[in-house]
């Protein structure tokens, strides 16, 4: 079925992945932050799309077969119905501060699906795919299996664990418009919930918001890089994989590229 064939856009996403990552790897391109760029956010797109298939894909088997016929289980990321926050924005904040923002994007037409446990785990599986993300990412850490990786390739996975870490955690807040709340939601009474949703298209830019002040943007980052050194990332890892993404700038001396 059309409805369910995996995009061609998707898969020329994952294509400039795996290329800009051999590049990484073999240290073919003549700039390798370039390569990194294109693979993280390469990598950072694919996840954005699978965090979306999996609402989608849940909404399906829970009742909702209107997905299908709006592109969702496409992978296709410009099937979505606000791909400014699904993809645009997201990026935007990971080029200006290395945050992994989540973003809005596939509509479930909510009515259709009967049960709490099954609006509560649509919503909760969105997150749970950057964690499964961040695990694959982190493995190689935990592992000890970085013998032979080259140091560019290390610090790209580094920087994209990061991404994914802060995705999950932040999603998983419960404000409104983010999937935490959205686990929550169901267990809410109707009166609640009514006077929440006007806030909901604002729960991204207030968490945005929030993390500008800087104490918090600190004790925030304090505790992604704890999670991290748990799995095996120390923080300077990480910051070389975000200097090596933001190529246009100065590399630091302390990260070794090649």
């Amino acid at each position: 079925m059309n409805s369910h064939r995996i995009s061609p856009v998707f898969l020329g996403i994952a294509a400039v992945t795996a290329a800009a990552g051999w590049a990484t790897w073999t240290g073919f391109a003549a700039n390798t932050g370039l390569a990194v760029f294109l693979f993280v956010t390469g990598a950072w797109v694919v996840s954005l799309c699978l965090h979306e298939y999996a609402h989608a894909r849940t909404a399906l088997h829970s009742g909702d077969i209107s997905v299908g016929a709006k592109g969702y289980l496409t992978l296709n990321p410009l099937k979505y119905t606000h791909a400014l926050l699904s993809i645009v924005l997201p990026l935007v904040f990971v080029i200006m501060g290395g945050i992994g923002l989540p973003g809005g994007a596939v509509f479930i037409e909510r009515s259709r699906i009967r049960g709490r446990w099954r609006h509560s785990l649509i919503s909760a599986v969105g997150p749970l795919t950057n964690v499964a993300f961040a695990v694959v990412c982190t493995a190689p850490f935990w592992l000890d299996a970085l013998a032979g990786v080259p140091p560019a390739f290390q610090y790209a996975l580094a920087f994209l664990a990061l991404l994914q870490v802060t995705a999950a955690l932040l999603n998983f807040l419960p404000v409104p418009g983010l999937d935490g709340y959205g686990v929550i939601e169901p267990w809410l009474s109707r009166g609640i919930r009514r006077q929440v949703e006007p806030f909901a298209p604002f729960g991204l830019l207030a968490i945005f918001a929030v993390l500008w002040i800087p104490e918090v943007n600190i004790a925030f980052f304090d505790a992604i890089h704890g999670l991290l050194r748990g799995l095996g990332i120390e923080e300077l890892e990480s910051y070389c994989g975000q200097n090596l993404y933001r190529f246009w700038q100065a590399e630091s001396p302390v990260c070794v590229s090649g």
